[in-house]
């Protein structure tokens, strides 16, 4: 196969959704997020199959790959209703937390122009301080932030998808090619 075939071409789209993935897992850890987190790591472990599945011509491996890509975007437009309060969902629930409170999204405190503002609290009936934080000036809502990190994964999910049905096809008419002679 050449340089820019699909093969390849798939290779580099599984190493992009391998690093966009981990980002997007490093910062749901800061934020408590479990349910992402567990997503992330089973799409972690997905890709890296299907990766391997290109790199060693195992189209069955390419197959599962293809398969979680779509329940992958099927996620990722839950979380986007989740964020922007369709369907009955609610941001400000504690969903993606496993009920968890107080555990909002990390860039709800520290987005892009964010100023984050800490009010320490002390009782003398409570043995532990609390702060109170105030967010202000953020140039973009943390719900927006969220949409666009799962768009961007719906549409690496998507050309993925296209792609793997090509090497698959490819993959599977060589063998049976190479089965006939």
């Amino acid at each position: 196969m050449g340089c820019c075939s699909g093969r390849c071409v798939l290779i580099f789209l599984c190493t992009l959704q391998l690093l966009a993935s981990l980002e997007r897992q490093v910062f749901d850890f800061l934020g408590y997020q479990w349910g992402p987190i567990l997503a992330n790591f089973l799409h972690i472990i997905t890709v890296i199959l299907g990766l391997f599945g290109t790199i060693q011509y195992r189209p069955r491996y390419i197959v599962l790959y293809t398969v979680w890509t779509m329940v992958w975007v099927m996620w990722n437009i839950f979380i986007i209703c989740f964020y922007l309060d369709l369907g009955g969902l609610s941001k400000d629930s504690d969903l993606l937390t496993f009920n968890l409170p107080g555990h909002p999204s990390w860039w709800s405190e520290h987005g892009p122009g964010c100023v984050r503002k800490e009010v320490h609290v002390t009782d003398e009936q409570s043995l532990e301080s609390h702060a109170y934080i105030s967010v202000s000036g953020c140039l973009l809502e943390h719900q927006y932030i969220e949409v666009l990190h799962s768009a961007v994964q719906i549409f690496l999910s998507l050309l993925g998808f296209l792609l793997a049905c090509y090497v698959v096809c490819i993959l599977t008419e060589r063998e049976d090619s190479g089965l006939r002679k």
